[in-house]
């Protein structure tokens, strides 16, 4: 699934309209499991002067970037900090790494060829969805207009909920990247590979 996608779950179900930090806490949980990525594909492309294609092609499935998504989308990690927001009645906290599991089950449910290993580090085992978020040999291009509709009812829903005018607006503005491609390229294939 792609990550504004994630960052909005996230907030729909976490954020509160009497704590409006935690629709900022949701959001960052929602963004975080993907950071280490955006931030190797950066890295690679912008510094090295990779080709993207060798870095999608190759780098992102090497066994060196598998093993920082499997800490990164790792449901042991994740759900621990969440059972200790709970545990801790922090509610930050819980808006925080609750929306990263909810991240991390997401992407456990909408990726394919690139599953991570969830279990880790007590099972390397990969579920391999059968729903992929962007490969239409798996259903990419109908998720993909699941992926556009659920974004607007969720930021139609998150938009009716926070009133305050920041909020909305952080609540848009990921909204905007999955929904304005869309628009101006009249297709689906501009989500793919957004994280």
């Amino acid at each position: 699934m792609n990550t504004p996608s994630h960052m909005l779950i996230g907030a729909a179900f976490f954020a509160r309209p009497m704590a409006p930090a935690t629709l900022v806490a949701a959001m960052v949980g929602g963004f975080v499991p993907d950071l280490p990525m955006f931030a190797l594909v950066l890295w690679s492309t912008r510094v090295l002067g990779l080709p993207e294609h060798d870095v999608f092609g190759q780098l992102y499935f090497s066994d060196s970037w598998q093993a920082i998504f499997a800490v990164d989308h790792g449901f042991l990690i994740w759900g621990t900090l969440f059972v200790a927001a709970l545990w801790s009645s922090h509610v930050l906290l819980r808006a925080f790494a609750g929306s990263g599991l909810l991240h991390a089950v997401g992407d456990f449910t909408t990726h394919h060829d690139d599953a991570r290993r969830q279990f880790w580090p007590v099972s390397d085992w990969v579920y391999r969805s059968p729903v992929s978020y962007w490969d239409q040999r798996f259903y990419g291009d109908v998720f993909a207009v699941f992926e556009v509709g659920l974004v607007v009812l969720l930021a139609l829903f998150l938009c009716w909920r926070l009133k305050r005018a920041w909020q909305r607006a952080l609540i848009l503005a990921p909204a905007a990247l999955i929904v304005v491609p869309v628009i101006l390229t009249g297709g689906f294939h501009g989500l793919h590979g957004m994280g």
